[in-house]
């Protein structure tokens, strides 16, 4: 049962389901169309029998989120069968309702829709990232088949994010960044701008909190003075457009939170220095008005250069249609003017949602007459991740789903949309994949280019191909910007060159354990290998050694998992070790002189007192950690980790087993020590401030912070105050949590 987080919102009247049910029915019995009323109350009555004394963080009834989950589905105007799927969108996770119970009493559509959106909750996984890959994969397949799935999940994502206020700081930074990187970008693809701007709000709300206050609090000084602008500019234009005979609706609005704050992070501003804050929507009856309007615009303002689109001739891939211009009011003032007809209004509002026909019953979704190759990137996508592995399946979605388009052509005219950074590699592969095999060459707009050269909008290429090429380069891999296309690319290697993935592979393994300060042999014993191959997937060494050398498997991640599986070998060799030290210092115990001693810097040590104390650098020891002294010469008492490495090694020194001595820390410690940790990254733009803004959040006293790069790996050496072991695990596990973060280690582990 969820409990209410205290004293971080205001008190409010809980949510009825009932009550809310009923304006639910209100809205769908004056929606214009048809609905079976009878089968959506069906729906809502298994919903509330399946959710029966479950509770949201805020203390109202589950069932509240479901009827709300509903009540967005209407709004993006989707169909019978998608209200009831939202109704009972997380019965089969989270009750024991089944999805053959709900194909009994809705149909198979309904059913699938819901397990569609069901997460994988029954599986275990060895990463957090390896879950939420499995995850979305399983919606994306289920979204290819029916594109209500992701619809309903964005509507259930929505209404998380409008309450997520009385969750945990962890799970709103959690679901916030999940739904930046995915569930934003996703509603962009589909042309949901409504949606995606809410969503990406919302999330920056938590993200950064203090950088959200920020431009709304300066947004509403600035509002009676942005407001006197906008109402100006509409006048002028609504003026201008009625002499000149053209019906026109004209719309002014802010730009949404999130995009200034984008703007002003890109280009170090404050809001002071964004002038392009307003932007005006002219609506019109026909695409030929949109043009009209276009130059009347360019006659009454000055235009800026290079800031004219044209996507009602060129339309972006998830449908989107406008005049897009950038002009300089009398003012002085930049401002935009978006200009589009009624239709391609409600395109960009709704997206996919505003164009998808749905047949009754139980056949599910159908797409209109020409709308399939408006969902190829779906199937592209799905293509990618057979062959990749968590960290490679998110670089693709990010790339190939979410990126910026960059739109070019073939010889004959077709418009080719591919990821901005696209190239000539990437080009011959969106054609066919016999092309991008077989290709020699290429040519943009009639001249010779390289092929890592950089394709622009309106480039016309044209792609030389021979039955005699020799095949994709290995290089072509870093070339190539598509996950597609590097999928491609991928597969050819693993069909024609095992022998030559082995070995490449094996190398390339090695040379990365190497850099970790293990031999390839020491992770090749067959009890060690066993259950890392059984994790990753691969029935042989020859296999895994094959995936790393045509790109199907980092080496960095296969190096990571032998190098956990190694650590766990080594740790029961050192639990004996540590048997036998234990005994050794029990005979010392028994054998030396019993005295109570008084604590020096937090330490205890056994049988002496006012001696110099000092912390071990090699493993930086902190209350709460088992500890042990050793009597140096002329030093007093070096304090050690019972699990550091040189007290392992030295302890079994018969030579020196007289000078380690009992110590333990003191019941009531004030002081804060020093301690040092290591963190292993995929290097990135951004890796050290993201570190230096979980430590600074966690309030954490940094005394130093070093980065190097180590070929595409970063490594961080962090030394910072902790008052104790418990705080210096909550530390790790948040540093943990950040984005391409490997491994966090303690000095002396």
């Amino acid at each position: 049962m969820e409990e209410t987080m205290e004293n971080q919102v205001p008190e409010r009247k809980l949510p009825d389901p009932d009550e809310m049910y009923t304006r639910l029915e209100a809205r769908l019995s004056g929606i214009g169309h048809p609905m079976d009323l009878k089968r959506i109350r069906a729906a809502y009555e298994l919903a509330k029998r399946g959710h029966e004394g479950q509770k949201r963080k805020d203390g109202s009834p589950y069932l509240t989120h479901c009827v709300a989950t509903a009540e967005i589905a209407v709004d993006f105007g989707l169909d019978e069968d998608s209200i009831v799927a939202a109704l009972l969108h997380d019965t089969i996770e989270d009750t024991d309702i089944t999805h053959d119970e709900i194909e009994r009493q809705f149909g198979a559509a309904v059913a699938d829709i819901v397990d569609g959106v069901t997460k994988l909750t029954r599986v275990q996984y060895t990463s957090k990232e390896d879950e939420q890959m499995e995850n979305l994969r399983k919606m994306l397949m289920a979204m290819a088949k029916d594109i209500r799935v992701i619809l309903i999940k964005i509507a259930d994502r929505l209404h998380n994010m409008r309450t997520m206020a009385y969750q945990s700081p962890e799970k709103q930074r959690s679901k916030s960044l999940e739904t930046m990187e995915i569930y934003a970008p996703l509603a962009h693809r589909l042309g949901m701008q409504r949606a995606k701007w809410e969503l990406e709000d919302l999330s920056l709300q938590y993200l950064d909190p203090d950088g959200y206050r920020e431009i709304t609090s300066s947004l509403e000084q600035k509002m009676p003075q942005l407001e006197a602008f906008m109402d100006s500019v509409k006048r002028k234009i609504q003026q201008r457009l009625d002499e000149e005979g053209i019906h026109a609706s004209i719309f002014s609005r802010i730009k949404h939170v999130y995009s200034i704050y984008r703007k002003m992070y890109a280009q170090k501003l404050n809001l002071d220095g964004i002038f392009d804050l307003c932007a005006f929507r002219v609506i019109v009856d026909t695409i030929p008005d949109c043009y009209n309007v276009l130059g009347i615009i360019h006659d009454m303002f000055k235009p800026v250069p290079g800031r004219f689109k044209d996507y009602i001739s060129t339309p972006k891939p998830n449908m989107y249609q406008s005049v897009h211009t950038t002009v300089i009011g009398t003012e002085g003032i930049p401002f935009e003017v978006q200009t589009r007809t009624w239709e391609m209004h409600h395109t960009a509002e709704y997206g996919i949602a505003a164009h998808w026909k749905y047949k009754m019953g139980d056949n599910g979704a159908s797409l209109r007459v020409g709308d399939e190759d408006k969902f190829a990137w779906v199937r592209r996508l799905l293509e990618s991740q057979q062959e990749s592995d968590a960290q490679d399946f998110f670089h693709n979605l990010k790339i190939d789903m979410f990126a910026d388009e960059v739109f070019v052509f073939s010889p004959k005219g077709d418009v080719i949309n591919l990821p901005a950074g696209a190239t000539p590699i990437d080009f011959a592969y969106s054609i066919h994949s016999d092309v991008g095999n077989h290709m020699v060459g290429a040519s943009v707009n009639g001249r010779i280019v390289t092929f890592d050269y950089v394709l622009q909008n309106g480039d016309i290429v044209e792609i030389r191909t021979s039955k005699s090429a020799p095949g994709p380069s290995r290089d072509w891999l870093n070339v190539a910007q598509s996950g597609s296309a590097r999928t491609k690319i991928k597969q050819w290697f693993k069909k024609e060159r095992r022998d030559e993935n082995i070995e490449r592979g094996r190398a390339m393994l090695a040379d990365e354990l190497r850099h970790n300060g293990v031999a390839l042999e020491e992770v090749l014993d067959e009890e060690l290998m066993a259950p890392v191959l059984k994790r990753l997937c691969f029935n042989s060494p020859e296999d895994m050694f094959a995936a790393i050398g045509y790109g199907g498997l980092t080496a960095v991640r296969a190096a990571n998992r032998l190098k956990d599986e190694l650590a766990r070998s080594a740790k029961d060799e050192k639990k004996t070790a540590l048997d036998k030290v234990s005994q050794a210092a029990e005979r010392r115990e028994q054998q030396a002189a019993r005295r109570e001693s008084k604590p020096i810097q937090g330490i205890l040590v056994q049988g002496l007192d006012n001696c110099l104390v000092k912390f071990s650098r090699c493993c930086t020891p902190v209350p709460g950690d088992p500890v042990v002294g050793f009597i140096t010469r002329g030093q007093g008492v070096s304090i050690h980790r019972q699990d550091c490495e040189n007290y392992i090694h030295r302890s079994q020194d018969p030579a020196e087993e007289g000078r380690w001595i009992k110590v333990s820390w003191a019941d009531e410690i004030s002081e804060r020590y020093n301690t040092s940790l290591m963190l292993f990254a995929q290097d990135r733009s951004g890796l050290v401030m993201d570190i230096a803004t979980v430590l600074n959040s966690l309030n954490a006293k940094v005394r130093t912070l070093n980065a190097r790069d180590n070929g595409g790996n970063a490594q961080i050496y962090i030394t910072l105050e902790v008052q104790n072991v418990q705080e210096l695990y909550f530390i790790i596990g948040k540093l943990n949590q950040i984005s391409g973060v490997t491994e966090v280690t303690r000095n002396g582990q």
